[in-house]
Protein backbone atom coordinates (compact mmCIF):
# COMPACT_ATOMS: atom_id res chain seq x y z
CA UNK A 1 0.00 0.00 0.00
CA UNK A 2 0.95 3.76 -0.78
CA UNK A 3 -0.58 6.93 -0.42
CA UNK A 4 -0.87 9.82 -2.44
CA UNK A 5 0.28 12.18 -0.69
CA UNK A 6 -2.63 14.18 -0.91
CA UNK A 7 -4.93 15.22 1.32
CA UNK A 8 -8.76 13.56 1.33
CA UNK A 9 -6.71 10.24 -0.39
CA UNK A 10 -5.58 7.12 0.70
CA UNK A 11 -4.88 4.21 -1.81
CA UNK A 12 -5.78 0.20 -1.80
CA UNK A 13 -3.54 -1.13 -4.47
CA UNK A 14 -5.66 -4.69 -5.88
CA UNK A 15 -4.17 -7.58 -8.00
CA UNK A 16 -4.05 -7.41 -11.55
CA UNK A 17 -2.45 -3.86 -12.49
CA UNK A 18 -5.61 -2.12 -10.67
CA UNK A 19 -4.94 0.61 -8.24
CA UNK A 20 -8.09 1.84 -6.34
CA UNK A 21 -8.38 5.31 -5.38
CA UNK A 22 -10.61 6.09 -2.01
CA UNK A 23 -11.44 9.47 -2.12
CA UNK A 24 -13.03 11.73 0.49
CA UNK A 25 -16.17 9.98 0.86
CA UNK A 26 -15.52 6.49 0.62
CA UNK A 27 -15.85 7.13 -2.78
CA UNK A 28 -13.71 4.41 -5.05
CA UNK A 29 -12.11 4.82 -9.03
CA UNK A 30 -9.06 3.53 -10.52
CA UNK A 31 -6.26 6.08 -10.65
CA UNK A 32 -5.08 7.57 -13.75
CA UNK A 33 -1.59 6.31 -15.05
CA UNK A 34 0.46 9.87 -16.39
CA UNK A 35 3.25 9.19 -18.64
CA UNK A 36 5.67 12.28 -18.88
CA UNK A 37 9.14 13.06 -20.55
CA UNK A 38 11.17 14.71 -23.51
CA UNK A 39 10.14 14.34 -26.97
CA UNK A 40 11.07 11.17 -28.52
CA UNK A 41 11.67 9.40 -25.01
CA UNK A 42 8.16 6.89 -26.25
CA UNK A 43 5.25 8.04 -24.40
CA UNK A 44 2.67 8.22 -27.38
CA UNK A 45 3.55 4.93 -28.08
CA UNK A 46 4.03 3.41 -24.63
CA UNK A 47 1.06 5.15 -23.38
CA UNK A 48 -1.18 3.47 -25.64
CA UNK A 49 0.30 -0.52 -25.57
CA UNK A 50 -0.31 0.80 -21.45
CA UNK A 51 -3.46 1.09 -21.95
CA UNK A 52 -4.03 -1.87 -23.87
CA UNK A 53 -2.85 -4.10 -21.82
CA UNK A 54 -4.83 -2.34 -18.81
CA UNK A 55 -7.94 -2.01 -20.76
CA UNK A 56 -8.13 1.52 -20.17
CA UNK A 57 -8.92 4.85 -22.34
CA UNK A 58 -5.78 6.01 -23.70
CA UNK A 59 -5.63 10.24 -24.20
CA UNK A 60 -2.36 11.42 -26.21
CA UNK A 61 -2.55 15.59 -24.91
CA UNK A 62 -0.80 16.89 -28.04
CA UNK A 63 -3.33 14.96 -30.22
CA UNK A 64 -6.62 16.50 -28.27
CA UNK A 65 -4.64 19.95 -28.94
CA UNK A 66 -3.97 19.55 -32.26
CA UNK A 67 -7.96 18.17 -32.78
CA UNK A 68 -9.52 21.23 -30.56
CA UNK A 69 -6.84 24.29 -31.76
CA UNK A 70 -4.92 22.83 -34.63
CA UNK A 71 -1.15 22.34 -35.38
CA UNK A 72 1.02 22.78 -32.61
CA UNK A 73 3.55 24.21 -34.74
CA UNK A 74 0.82 26.85 -35.87
CA UNK A 75 -0.03 27.30 -32.16
CA UNK A 76 3.53 28.12 -31.37
CA UNK A 77 3.67 30.02 -34.64
CA UNK A 78 0.55 32.12 -34.58
CA UNK A 79 -0.34 32.49 -30.85
CA UNK A 80 2.95 31.69 -28.99
CA UNK A 81 4.34 28.96 -26.95
CA UNK A 82 2.09 31.00 -23.47
CA UNK A 83 -1.07 30.03 -25.54
CA UNK A 84 0.06 26.35 -25.95
CA UNK A 85 0.74 26.11 -22.09
CA UNK A 86 -2.52 27.80 -21.63
CA UNK A 87 -4.41 24.94 -23.75
CA UNK A 88 -2.20 22.14 -21.33
CA UNK A 89 -3.40 23.88 -18.12
CA UNK A 90 -6.75 23.98 -19.13
CA UNK A 91 -6.67 20.05 -20.40
CA UNK A 92 -4.98 19.03 -17.46
CA UNK A 93 -8.15 20.16 -15.05
CA UNK A 94 -10.56 18.09 -17.59
CA UNK A 95 -8.22 14.94 -17.60
CA UNK A 96 -7.69 15.21 -13.95
CA UNK A 97 -11.02 15.14 -12.83
CA UNK A 98 -11.32 11.60 -14.91
CA UNK A 99 -10.47 8.33 -13.74
CA UNK A 100 -8.88 5.05 -14.62
CA UNK A 101 -6.80 6.74 -17.79
CA UNK A 102 -3.90 6.55 -19.77
CA UNK A 103 -2.45 9.87 -20.21
CA UNK A 104 0.28 10.65 -22.37
CA UNK A 105 1.85 13.96 -22.02
CA UNK A 106 3.59 16.56 -23.92
CA UNK A 107 6.98 16.91 -22.78
CA UNK A 108 6.65 20.72 -21.19
CA UNK A 109 3.47 20.14 -20.02
CA UNK A 110 4.51 18.82 -16.20
CA UNK A 111 7.26 21.29 -16.15
CA UNK A 112 4.73 23.42 -14.80
CA UNK A 113 4.23 22.56 -11.26
CA UNK A 114 0.42 23.28 -10.99
CA UNK A 115 -0.20 20.93 -13.76
CA UNK A 116 2.15 18.40 -12.26
CA UNK A 117 0.31 18.54 -9.13
CA UNK A 118 -2.84 18.26 -10.74
CA UNK A 119 -1.97 15.23 -12.36
CA UNK A 120 -0.26 13.90 -9.32
CA UNK A 121 -3.91 14.32 -7.55
CA UNK A 122 -5.28 11.87 -9.72
CA UNK A 123 -2.73 9.16 -9.82
CA UNK A 124 0.90 8.13 -10.34
CA UNK A 125 3.24 10.05 -13.21
CA UNK A 126 6.23 8.09 -14.53
CA UNK A 127 8.83 9.73 -16.43
CA UNK A 128 9.65 8.29 -19.37
CA UNK A 129 14.05 8.74 -19.95
CA UNK A 130 16.23 8.74 -23.07
CA UNK A 131 19.11 10.03 -24.21
CA UNK A 132 19.83 13.25 -26.55
CA UNK A 133 21.35 11.04 -29.14
CA UNK A 134 18.56 8.37 -28.73
CA UNK A 135 16.17 11.28 -28.77
CA UNK A 136 16.74 12.94 -32.01
CA UNK A 137 17.19 9.39 -33.27
CA UNK A 138 13.61 8.60 -32.32
CA UNK A 139 12.39 11.69 -33.82
CA UNK A 140 14.11 11.47 -36.91
CA UNK A 141 13.04 8.01 -37.46
CA UNK A 142 9.45 9.51 -36.80
CA UNK A 143 10.20 11.40 -39.64
CA UNK A 144 8.89 13.95 -37.33
CA UNK A 145 10.93 17.26 -38.47
CA UNK A 146 8.75 20.14 -37.62
CA UNK A 147 8.62 20.09 -33.99
CA UNK A 148 9.08 23.85 -32.54
CA UNK A 149 11.51 23.63 -29.78
CA UNK A 150 13.86 21.93 -32.47
CA UNK A 151 14.05 24.30 -35.00
CA UNK A 152 17.51 25.05 -34.70
CA UNK A 153 20.44 24.87 -36.58
CA UNK A 154 21.87 22.23 -34.15
CA UNK A 155 18.76 20.18 -32.46
CA UNK A 156 21.82 17.74 -30.48
CA UNK A 157 22.76 20.75 -28.47
CA UNK A 158 19.19 22.16 -28.23
CA UNK A 159 17.91 18.69 -27.06
CA UNK A 160 21.06 18.61 -24.35
CA UNK A 161 20.03 22.17 -23.71
CA UNK A 162 16.52 21.62 -22.91
CA UNK A 163 17.01 18.18 -20.90
CA UNK A 164 19.29 20.37 -18.38
CA UNK A 165 16.71 23.03 -18.38
CA UNK A 166 13.81 20.26 -17.56
CA UNK A 167 15.86 17.79 -15.33
CA UNK A 168 15.04 19.02 -11.75
CA UNK A 169 11.03 19.46 -13.18
CA UNK A 170 10.96 16.14 -14.28
CA UNK A 171 13.42 14.32 -11.03
CA UNK A 172 10.36 14.73 -9.09
CA UNK A 173 8.61 12.26 -10.87
CA UNK A 174 9.74 8.75 -10.89
CA UNK A 175 11.94 7.59 -13.78
CA UNK A 176 11.26 5.12 -16.36
CA UNK A 177 14.73 4.31 -18.33
CA UNK A 178 13.71 3.86 -22.45
CA UNK A 179 17.55 3.40 -23.99
CA UNK A 180 17.81 0.21 -25.47
CA UNK A 181 14.59 -0.68 -24.78
CA UNK A 182 11.63 -2.11 -26.58
CA UNK A 183 7.91 -0.79 -25.85
CA UNK A 184 7.16 -3.83 -24.63
CA UNK A 185 9.49 -3.87 -21.95
CA UNK A 186 8.94 -0.59 -21.01
CA UNK A 187 5.17 -1.41 -20.51
CA UNK A 188 6.07 -4.28 -18.55
CA UNK A 189 8.31 -2.58 -16.74
CA UNK A 190 5.47 -0.10 -15.07
CA UNK A 191 3.20 -2.67 -15.33
CA UNK A 192 5.66 -4.47 -12.43
CA UNK A 193 5.29 -0.73 -10.72
CA UNK A 194 2.02 -0.29 -10.79
CA UNK A 195 1.53 -3.87 -9.20
CA UNK A 196 4.41 -3.79 -6.53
Amino acid sequence: MFGIGTPGWSTVIAGRGRTLVIMAGGAVAEHNIVLTGFMGSGKSSVGSALAAALGRRFVDTDAVIVERHGPIQSIFAEHGEATFRTHERELADELADETALVISTGGGMLIDPAIAERFESSGRVFCLTASPATTIARVRADGIVDRPLLDTADPEARVAELLAERSEAYARFEAVPTDGRTVAEIVDDILVRIRG
